[in-house]
């Protein structure tokens, strides 16, 4: 096989393979066997008809169709391999020649390929940015916010005779009637005043109402037959409660925790809600990092991919391809597709590894997303083909706590921030490798600028995807390469020969 690579622009290119007749020969020898149990020949048991008696009956172009269509993929894959490009979604194959299908045997099977490809892109080296987080530092009021926090847990309602406030338990019955006609009631149901979670108007309408007491006002439905109808609602208050909290002392302490005084118990919330906060720099510092490289790394993305998401979208939602909506799915997909990208680079350029155990962990905690058996969700993403793509979410995500153990942290008080506990610590073999990633970054003049980078962010997870059907009996072995997702190596599926 011989191909070539013709970089049309920096995100798509067109590859050319030539393979000849010899090196079809297994292709078309199963191509033969394949239509001998299908044909009823007189003279010949199925399965055993020659392929001289094939080529007079069926004819030899029916059997290189049939090699043509099962050769390509693998030839595309390993073409793909040999260019050193990462490919992104489905090639377009246009087969220009095939052996021939009449006369000597011989000739070759010519195709292209076109197909997006990841960009180049340049990252600045990791030593050189700067971030600012918030402070540990923990306040006696963090600790009597925490501490306010349990006694509600342990408070019992207890009705009350005044007039409704924010934060107070009702219980009350509802309707809604449009035009005159009632279309929606509930009746004894339980609601806290203030936590927005029902009908837009209620709070309102229920704040300084007392027990028996009937109120209207009008709403927009938010689901059923009348969604977005406006409704006039009535709302009558059958039970007013507060929540009366239990007092923070020492019998307190021992009730809600295995402390005997209520100062233990103080000492202990402060250390958790400095534990906490230690989770949530570390959380900020990746959020802040993502921005910086969203902001300083440029480079172009490959349209082909974001196009063919977003007609997907549209057409599960049986939306025409000009429905406004895909402006919407545009910019998401985009977003998306460049931190993708990012991290997929930062992965390949630190050698992030996937463990079993990792990924194993990834597929129960998306499984219980699902509301799915985890053992039937792993198999179905095995059946799916989708756990290359789960593994190089995994790899995504552990690719960024990579990088940020080479940047530099400070909190708002310009002390510098140990975030090892959550992002853990470089092998010898993991520094020595961040140190010739460094050098390369340094060396290739990527924006590289020093910043400090102070805005509040928060990454997009995935999640998702992840997945459309569900993942995996066989789970892949340990260590496995985190390699982008399988779309790179898409297979042309049933490319006819022309």
């Amino acid at each position: 096989m011989k191909s070539a690579v013709e970089h049309l622009e920096p995100t798509r290119v067109k590859i050319t393979v030539e393979t000849p007749y010899e090196e079809l020969k297994s292709e078309i020898d199963a191509a033969y066997k394949a239509i001998a149990n299908q044909v009823s020949v007189p003279g010949f048991r199925r399965g055993k008809v020659p392929a001289r008696i094939i080529d007079q009956r069926v004819g030899r172009s029916s059997v290189i169709e049939q090699a043509v269509n099962e050769a390509v993929p693998e030839l595309y894959r390993e073409a793909v391999t040999e260019a050193g490009v990462r490919a992104l979604g489905q090639p377009e194959i246009s087969v220009s020649e095939v052996p021939a299908v009449e006369g000597p045997l011989g000739g070759q099977l010519v195709f292209t390929a076109e197909v997006d490809v990841r960009p180049e892109i340049l990252l600045p080296p990791m030593s050189t940015i700067n971030l600012e987080v918030d402070s540990t530092e923990v306040t006696d009021e963090d600790v009597e916010e925490r501490l306010a926090s349990l006694r509600e847990r342990f408070g019992t309602l207890v009705p009350v005779e005044r007039a409704i406030e924010d934060g107070d338990f009702v219980v009350i019955d509802l309707t809604a009637t449009v035009d005159g006609d009632e279309v929606e009631s509930v009746s004894g149901i339980s609601y806290q005043v203030g936590s927005g979670n029902m009908i837009d108007g209620l709070d309102e309408a229920l704040t300084g109402a007392a027990a028996d007491e009937e109120r209207a006002f009008t709403s927009k439905l938010a689901g059923g037959e009348y969604v977005d109808t406006d409704a006039e609602v009535t709302v009558k208050v059958l039970e007013v409660k507060e929540r009366e909290l239990p007092v923070a002392d020492d019998e307190f302490a021992q009730l809600a925790s295995e402390f005997d005084t209520i100062d233990e118990l103080r000492e202990d919330l402060r250390n958790s809600v400095a534990g906490d906060a230690g989770q949530n720099q570390a959380a900020q510092a990746q959020g802040k990092l993502m921005d910086f490289l969203r902001e300083n790394v440029d480079f172009p993305l490959p349209q082909g991919v974001i196009e063919a998401e977003v007609r997907s979208h549209l057409e599960q939602e049986g939306k025409p391809l000009d429905d406004p909506h895909g402006d919407e799915v545009r910019e998401s997909t985009t977003a998306m597709l460049r931190d993708q990208l990012l991290l997929d680079v930062i992965a390949e350029q630190y050698e992030v590894r996937v463990e079993q155990d990792e990924l194993l962990q990834f597929l129960f905690t998306a499984a219980q997303q699902y509301g799915a058996d985890p053992s039937q969700f792993i198999q179905a993403a095995d059946k799916n083909g989708q756990i290359p793509a789960f593994v190089s979410e995994v790899a995504r995500n552990k690719a960024l706590a990579t990088a940020l153990r080479h940047v530099e942290v400070k909190d708002v008080n310009g002390a510098a921030v140990d975030l090892s506990e959550f992002i853990g610590e470089d092998t010898e073999e993991e520094a020595a490798l961040a140190a010739k990633v460094e050098e390369a970054a340094k060396a290739s003049k990527a924006p590289a600028k020093k910043a400090s980078t102070k805005k509040a962010s928060a990454k997009k997870k995935a999640e998702d995807t992840p997945a459309d059907d569900a993942p995996a009996d066989d789970a892949p072995e340990e260590d496995a390469p985190a390699e982008d997702a399988p779309a790179e190596d898409a297979p042309a599926e049933d490319a006819p020969a022309e």
